[in-house]
Parts: structure tokens; C-alpha cells; sequence
């Protein structure tokens, strides 16, 4: 499997997230071992609920394992090009736009953070201040002008 970037705080967020979990999953078992002492398991709300929980639980773990042991923490911010860490603003002629370009699985463009993995990140990775960039979107090309990279 390949490398997944990450900044740090994007990094840290996904720790606390496994450590979380971890300590949520030991009440999980004890509420699964209880709904199994209750009996029928075939008609019993309480345990299908607990295993449920427990499968999420879990799940979410291995996920969580398999994406820590490949991240990789970019931290070496280039301040004169758009990279991880980049945080950018864009014109289309009409309005500017700030992104942050965050690590390949943090993306959230409702927040402001891009990946340089989705179409934007792609174009505008590397790209310095004043380069003029196309994107084909759904409603067809857009061309923005890069003005600032902090």
C-alpha cells in the first residue's frame, strides 16, 4: 500500500480517534457479554445492539491501524508553492476562495481543507503565486488565478 500524507494535526486527530475507541471498546465487550448472559439470542434487542456496536468498533479500529501504519506527517511546509500544509487563495475573476491543503484522507471542502489528491489539488500543486490554472468541473472549465500562498 502506498504512503498516506497527513498533516500534523490531521495525524494527532486520527490518534485520538484510535485511542478513543480503544477505550470505548472495553465497555462494549462487557455490554456484549451481558446481553449474552441474558439468554435467547435470537429475539434479543439488547445483544444484536451490543455486537452491532461492537462490529462499528472494531471496524473503525482496523481502519484506523491499516491508515496509521502508511501515514506519513508532512511537516516541512514550502511557504512559495502550493504543498500539504499550503494554505491558498484563488480568483476566478468574480470571487477568491481560501483552501488549506491538508493530507490525502483530511479533505473537507465545506471546511475549507483540499487534498492534493482531488481535481483542484492536483492542478494547483506546486503552483506558484500569480500561475493561472484550468479545471474541468461539472459545469464545465474554470481557470483561477493563484494570489496568495501562505
Amino acid at each position: 500500500m502506498r504512503q498516506i500524507r497527513f498533516t500534523k494535526e490531521g495525524y494527532e486527530k486520527l490518534k485520538k480517534e484510535n485511542e478513543d475507541l480503544l477505550s470505548e471498546r472495553r465497555p462494549a465487550v462487557e455490554d456484549l457479554r451481558k446481553a449474552r448472559d441474558m439468554g435467547d439470542l435470537s429475539e434479543n434487542g439488547y445483544y444484536k445492539s451490543a455486537k452491532s456496536k461492537l462490529s462499528l468498533i472494531d471496524r473503525r479500529l482496523r481502519i484506523i491501524s491499516s491508515t496509521l501504519k502508511h501515514a506519513v506527517i508532512i511537516d516541512d511546509v514550502q511557504r512559495n508553492v502550493v504543498a500539504i500544509g499550503s494554505t491558498v487563495t484563488l480568483s476566478d475573476g468574480e470571487r477568491e476562495i481560501t483552501y488549506a491543503v491538508v493530507g490525502d484522507l483530511e479533505a473537507n471542502p465545506d471546511q475549507g481543507k483540499i487534498s492534493l489528491m482531488s481535481p483542484l489539488g492536483k492542478a494547483i500543486e506546486g503552483k506558484k503565486n500569480t500561475d493561472v490554472v484550468n479545471i474541468q468541473t461539472p459545469t464545465g472549465n474554470t481557470t483561477y488565478t493563484i494570489i496568495n500562498i501562505a
